[in-house]
């Protein structure tokens, strides 16, 4: 997440509404978990992080959340961290500690062919239909 910010927000690239958008709301439409996940409505599992814009960073082999023991952006540097993330209204993470209880995830449903897959659809008919478009042929030269 705060990789996104720093290469994205901090360069102008997007607007912090964007931000939200791609990082929240689309991955929640693109694997078919919207409107339980990437929403703050009622009925929503209410999953929220605060990032701090002014806090920095530096990247390390053993900074990431993952088995690996590499990491691609190691010492790279920016801006932007989230401090606290809250899961279905719970703190979860703060201050670099996460505060969880083993069992305590849900199993959350993602049915097959989301809304991506509809774009998918559209583009593959106007492909079959171009194909199907009469050849113009000029006349051959002598």
């Amino acid at each position: 997440m705060h990789i996104i910010w720093d290469s994205m927000v901090e360069t102008g690239k997007i607007s912090v509404t964007d931000y939200v958008r791609v990082t929240s709301t689309e991955c929640a439409k693109i694997f078919n978990m919207y409107p339980r996940k990437g929403a703050i409505l009622e009925g929503s599992d209410a999953d929220i992080i605060l990032l701090n814009p002014e806090r920095s960073f530096v990247m390390g082999a053993h900074t990431h959340h993952s088995r690996s023991n590499t990491n691609v952006y190691v010492g790279r540097k920016g801006k932007g961290m989230v401090e606290i993330t809250i899961s279905r209204g719970r703190v979860v993470w703060e201050d670099g500690v996460l505060n969880i209880a083993p069992g305590s995830g849900t199993y959350v449903r993602m049915p097959p062919f989301g809304y991506i897959f509809d774009g998918i659809e559209k583009s593959d008919a106007a492909y079959r239909a171009s194909l199907r478009a009469p050849v113009q042929r000029g006349k051959a030269a002598a």
